[in-house]
């Protein structure tokens, strides 16, 4: 069905406004680029039913927005309707702020219950032979076996790790520059295996270069001898876990979560590891407690003659 001209003028004019809002996420306070796309896909599929009511963002009433919602309710996961609301809430609030709403509509939305998913994580053996799998000796898979180190032994985000270039790295100190969520900088520790792993690497990735005839600052190289993608490092993981038989869902923030939950497990204090992630928040750090007390658990489960 065509849409009415007064339909499309609203549509056009709250498409200028979530343009204008999303321009401000990404200046002002460093929103990745991921949370940007889906947060335009959020504010643009309510956009739309709203257009479809006739009023648009600006003459919008809470029971819009319920009605946008609960079309929501019946097909998108509670993780999903959890990222609209906020997404709705920071527009809301922005338009106010310019003046463009009368009314913070977003005040009024609640959030729905997601389910808390304990993070997959591996054991300290199955980490060992991971960093292990790697021939330290070929190119290329002496690249992954730097890559692993560095995951499991700084704690780093993917896009952290492929974002980086050489110029982030401090050897003599054992330490790691990164740019984090919300363009944030931070300096991570890594330890003697990490640095040995990244000087082999740092060797054979000058061949590789001169092989290729380029040059680059990135630090992870692919075999055309450009950065390497987030997406080419989850595939080359996928492929190690296949291969190590591992559990399925193994991701690279895997290594992270598994990370964090072995420095707990180690007598590390959480506000020590919040800041070692970059975490803006302790609640978001506090969830690795709940992993912790669930291997603590299960080992108890599987050695207590009474369990």
């Amino acid at each position: 069905m065509p849409r009415h001209a007064d339909d499309e003028a609203v549509s056009k004019a709250d498409d200028e406004d979530i343009e204008a809002f999303l321009t401000q996420l990404r200046v002002v306070r460093g929103m990745s680029p991921r949370t940007l796309k889906a947060y335009a896909s959020d504010l643009r599929l309510a956009g739309d039913y709203l257009a479809k009511q006739g009023v648009g963002f600006k003459k919008a009433t809470h029971l819009h927005l319920r009605g946008f919602l609960g079309i929501q309710e019946a097909h998108c996961a509670p993780a999903t309707r959890a990222r609209r609301v906020a997404a709705l809430r920071m527009f809301f609030r922005y338009l106010v702020k310019e003046g463009k709403a009368a009314e913070d509509l977003g005040e009024k939305l609640k959030t729905p219950k997601v389910p808390r998913r304990l993070p997959h994580i591996l054991s300290v053996d199955e980490a060992f032979a991971l960093l292990d799998a790697p021939s330290e000796e070929e190119l290329l898979p002496s690249r992954d076996k730097a890559m692993w180190e560095m995951l499991y032994g700084g704690g780093f985000r993917v896009s952290e790790l492929c974002q980086l270039d050489i110029s982030g790295l401090e050897m003599g100190q054992g330490l790691v520059r990164v740019w984090g969520k919300g363009s944030k900088e931070r300096i991570c520790p890594i330890h003697t295996g990490v640095l040995e792993a990244l000087r082999n690497w740092l060797s054979k990735r000058e061949l590789l270069l001169k092989k290729c005839k380029k040059e680059s600052a990135a630090l992870f190289l692919n075999n055309r001898g450009t950065r390497l993608s987030v997406r080419s490092v989850h595939r080359l993981l996928h492929a190690y876990v296949q291969k190590l038989g591992l559990h399925v869902g193994l991701s690279p923030h895997s290594l992270r979560h598994t990370y964090a939950t072995h420095l707990l497990a180690g007598g590390a204090d959480i506000r020590v590891i919040q800041e070692l992630l970059g975490h803006a928040s302790l609640s978001t750090t506090q969830r690795y407690t709940q992993v912790s007390f669930e291997l603590l658990q299960k080992v108890y489960d599987l050695a207590h003659p009474r369990a």
